[in-house]
């Protein structure tokens, strides 16, 4: 059994969030530059140059990549053979949450009450927490701040069996295409396909965590990725929502076995500031 400290959590936690929120990815950035060399519309590109300059500005002086600096979501791949010692691992969490967002200068978004008094909590607590327990000794964290400009837009469906492919390819499509501007395009579409419904949605949240240049593993999902891509980049809706080939930067799909009766699909997207950070300890 080996013993983490709490302490570390916290530390982990904390600056995981901070990274996140100042910098964007290689992966992201090579993608808008590609994006701007085949881009035809002249105010796509102009998009998606300001959004390139955005990124360089917030990595070199360390400040938010956008200003909705998200709730805290966080997936845990939590070793079986660990202890956690010195506190409680949610209180280490929310405090790592807690200073990275008071000292990393970012917006507390997050209220006490969904629906009644929405006052804010001040200090980005509680994070979103999903826990999985694995084989091993370590305890992998990744972290994503997400906004909800684009959170708005998810939608979940329970199709059946007999729509397939196709039923798959309208629905997500077109929960892109009704999302229009509204996401801060180009976006990146996480799809979650299979288990109950709220495994769909926790799937398509968790395939926004992959790298952008890594496709998926099985050749039918990847041609399943890159026919959505295409017929989402065909809308005309472009960097912005001011018109363009580029619309959407990556469709994400991950799959899980579901019922003989059932075929969810959950879409969640991301809008440009495709934030995630992730560390083993």
């Amino acid at each position: 059994m080996r013993e983490i400290r709490a302490e570390l959590i916290k530390e982990t936690v904390k600056d995981l969030f901070m990274k996140a929120n100042y910098f964007a990815g290689e992966d992201l950035v090579c993608k808008f530059k590609e994006a701007k060399k085949k881009e035809e519309s002249p105010i796509g590109k102009s998009v998606l140059d300001q959004i390139i300059q955005n990124a360089e500005i917030a990595a070199r002086e360390r400040i938010a990549l956008c200003q909705d600096t998200g709730m805290a979501v966080l997936f845990v791949e939590l070793g079986q053979d660990v202890r956690i010692a010195g506190d409680d691992f949610n209180e280490a969490v929310n405090a790592g949450v807690r200073e990275a967002y008071e000292q990393g200068y970012l917006r507390k978004s997050v209220v006490d009450d969904p629906l009644f008094d929405r006052k804010n909590t001040g200090d980005n607590t509680p994070a979103v927490v999903h826990l999985e327990i694995v084989k091993g000794d370590r305890i992998k964290f990744i972290a994503v701040p997400k906004g909800f400009g684009s959170e708005n837009m998810s939608s979940i469906k329970m199709l059946t069996p007999a729509e397939g492919v196709k039923g798959v390819k309208d629905f997500v499509v077109g929960s892109v295409l009704k999302a229009g501007p509204n996401p801060c395009p180009p976006v990146v579409v996480g799809v979650g396909i299979g288990g109950t419904m709220e495994k769909a949605a926790l799937l398509a949240k968790k395939a926004l965590t992959r790298p952008l240049d890594r496709r998926h593993p099985d050749e039918r999902y990847a041609q399943l990725e890159s026919e959505i891509l295409n017929l989402i980049n065909s809308s005309g809706i472009g960097p912005g929502g001011l018109g363009g080939r580029t619309t959407a930067l990556a469709v994400n799909i991950e799959y899980f076995p579901t019922h003989i009766a059932g075929l969810p699909v959950a879409v969640n997207i991301s809008c440009h500031a495709y934030r995630h950070a992730q560390a083993t300890i």
